[in-house]
């Protein structure tokens, strides 16, 4: 039984299109508040906005008696799918895979003539992954100093192979295929189904479907349609928020217990905030109600055909705010009215149902709710709404195992590494190697992961890139306390899934995620210690009094391996500043910003024991490491440092050390 329960969702074709959904609507949301900026200016100074501007609407023609090209017309030709493609290619292999996926998507730009949204969202991701593929042929085999002109000229190169292939081959396609899905479209309108498409968008939205149908289907219609039509209807078919909020007043009038008493709350987020997940829970509980708010949704669209409304940019979130700012000049009754009736038809039928229908909500919305985050695949934002958990109190249980922790810092480089390593360690030590553990830069953050750890004072700068995972803030690096509570955090998530070896099926899964871990430590442990800490950047004993000339010390022994400049010196401190880097265990890792990347020459580590300590922000430091990483060839020794450190006899074996091989040698019997 638990080995079914674990196994479906891996075979499941909704996750399939959840994950689709997801990846559509990363490429999307990071981007709208320019798809807002257009929708301002279009709304604005067209020849039909609220103040005409020749010169920005794109209308009309200049003193030379040239067309006025305009803001219009090029931001959504060119920025706006670019800007799409270079996100979907960043989302799949860094900024290498933004630039390679941005050159890709004008090569569809120019070969279609016509907003290439569709195409954006097929070229950035393909230019991402193909990059990612070609570098991983070539890593670890350029010759120092030649990785600059290798990595720009194999970019510059394969950027200009996939711009021919999407002037040639994918933009055709497309277009054939916009051309198609916008004929459906006018079928439905001109034959007054357009309603109809509720019965499909509505049950997509509580089975978290509709980012699939959203962003990747009536989106990129709707602003080919704004384009030609200066607004369109597709944008508010499924951000109408008028059938949710007709749902919720509904509980708030005749419903029962915890659902009743958190109903108004919930309304508030829906619509103002524009979080429409907030009621996918009260559906859940009583499926039945779907029929309210596909009833709202069908009367909402009706309303907009027949009055000829409409959005001149997509609505996201799909608050009432978002919705009236970016409503047509020509549509704010229709629009407006939509809302309205939608709310009213999705609150008549659900009253109905909820007064004819018996049934005791208060036991039931916390298992809904751990229902609807098991189908969306991770942690709702909104859920503590619903159940009551308290914000901020202590670490947490997902609805569903476990399966993805990381640790961020500024960089991604030092911090992290050590920190994910002892949590790594301990989580296999627990008997969970499946779950996998990395680190990360705050800035390649995202929200796919189900567990965040950061420094208390990068948390708030986490959170808004992965505002779905458990967020858990620590002090200290190495032994933290916090780390035993993440364990027992995934010995309750997994518990079902730990149990399932017994069953068989499930207990391939381990052994496979455990080698896929080694596997991904392969290229680290090819690099011997010896490449990234030698014996002429290991220090016995320190000069430095201070904080700051001990990171200068540790940089300096980093300089003169060559593996970096002075600008990356100066980044070290900067990253002390913003956030210490003091580990515990006597411990500390000075490193550069995340900014600083490119003046690293190559992976080195350098070792500096101080056997009288010295300040560290009011923490006492007796062994500064500095670090420097390509590539996360650091990552190794980080790793071996970071076991030896949470190891208090071997901490003792190295206060003790007298020669720089005793150091050394402590370092290799960890990696053996």
């Amino acid at each position: 039984m638990a080995t079914e329960t674990v196994a479906k969702p891996k075979t499941s074709a909704r996750v399939h299109v959840q994950k689709f959904g997801t990846f559509l609507s990363g490429m999307i949301m990071p981007n709208i508040g320019a798809f807002i900026a257009w929708g301002l200016i279009t709304a604005l100074f067209i020849e039909k906005g609220y103040i005409p501007v020749p010169e920005l609407g794109g209308f009309g023609t200049n003193a030379a008696g040239e067309p006025n090209v305009g803001l219009v017309g090029p931001m959504i030709t060119y920025l706006l799918p670019l800007l799409i493609g270079y996100t979907g290619g960043k989302m799949v292999h860094d900024v290498r895979g933004g630039v390679v996926g941005a050159i890709g998507t004008m090569g569809v730009i120019v070969g279609a003539g016509i907003p290439m949204f569709i195409g954006a969202m097929i070229m950035g991701p393909l230019g991402g992954w193909t990059m990612k593929k070609l570098d991983a042929i070539w890593h670890g085999k350029i010759r120092p100093g030649f990785e600059m002109l290798v990595n720009n000229f194999s970019a510059g190169i394969w950027g200009a192979l996939l711009a021919l292939l999407g002037f040639y081959g994918i933009s055709p396609l497309v277009s054939a295929f916009s051309t198609a899905a916008g004929n459906v479209v006018q079928f439905l309108v001109n034959n007054g189904l357009l309603p109809l498409t509720s019965i499909f968008i509505e049950p997509a939205k509580v089975l978290f479907l509709n980012n699939a149908i959203n962003h990747g289907v009536l989106t990129p219609l709707g602003i080919q349609q704004s384009l030609d039509q200066g607004k369109s209807i597709l944008f508010l078919l499924e951000a109408n928020p008028g059938p949710g909020l007709g749902l919720l007043l509904a509980y708030m009038f005749f419903g029962r217990g915890a659902a009743k008493a958190s109903a108004p709350g919930a309304a508030i987020i829906h619509f103002l905030g524009g979080i429409h997940e907030i009621y996918f829970p009260y559906v859940l509980m009583r499926p039945l109600l779907i029929l309210a708010t596909i009833a709202g949704g069908m009367t909402g669209i009706a309303t907009l055909a027949v009055t000829g409304a409409g959005l001149v940019a997509p609505s996201a979130p799909g608050s009432i705010i978002a919705v009236l700012a970016q409503t047509s000049r020509d549509s704010y009754f229709g629009v407006i009215l939509s809302v309205v009736l939608a709310t009213t038809v999705s609150f008549l039928v659900a009253s109905v149902i909820l007064k004819t229908t018996r049934h005791s909500d208060e036991d039931d919305l916390t298992a809904a709710t751990s229902r609807m985050e098991s189908m969306k695949g991770k942690k709702s934002s909104v859920a503590s709404t619903l159940t009551g958990a308290a914000a901020g109190g202590g670490v947490g249980v997902l609805a569903g195992p476990i399966k993805n922790i990381v640790f961020a810092c500024d960089a991604g480089m030092g911090s992290s590494a050590m920190g994910a390593s002892v949590l790594r360690n301990k989580i296999k030590a627990a008997g969970f190697p499946e779950v996998n553990v990395t680190n990360a830069s705050i800035a390649n953050l995202n929200d796919t992961y189900d567990v965040v750890v950061t420094h208390q004072d990068l948390t708030e700068r986490a959170k808004p890139a992965t505002s779905s995972a458990v967020h858990v803030s620590v002090d200290n690096f190495m032994n933290s306390p916090r780390y035993d509570e993440i364990v027992e955090m995934v010995q309750r998530s997994n518990a079902e899934g730990a149990e399932a070896p017994a069953t068989g099926t499930a207990g391939t899964a381990a052994p496979a995620a455990a080698t896929t871990t080694e596997t991904a430590a392969a290229p680290e442990t090819a690099a011997a210690v010896s490449d990234i800490l030698v014996p002429e950047s290991v220090v016995l004993t320190g000069s430095a009094s201070t904080r700051d000339a001990a990171i200068d010390e540790a940089g300096r022994l980093l300089l003169e391996r060559g593996a970096v400049d002075e600008d990356y010196i100066r980044a070290m401190h900067e990253r002390e500043e913003s956030v210490s880097t003091y580990m515990g265990s006597f411990l500390a890792i000075p490193h550069g910003t995340n900014a600083a990347k490119d003046h690293i020459r190559k992976s080195a580590v350098s070792v500096v024991r101080y056997p009288d300590g010295i300040d560290w922000n009011g923490k006492q430091v007796k062994f500064v490491v500095g670090v420097a990483g390509v590539n996360n060839e650091h990552l190794h020794i980080l790793s071996s440092i970071a076991k030896v450190f949470t190891n208090k006899a071997q901490v003792a074996q190295l206060e003790a050390a007298t020669t720089v091989d005793e150091v050394l040698e402590l370092f290799g019997k960890v990696n053996a």
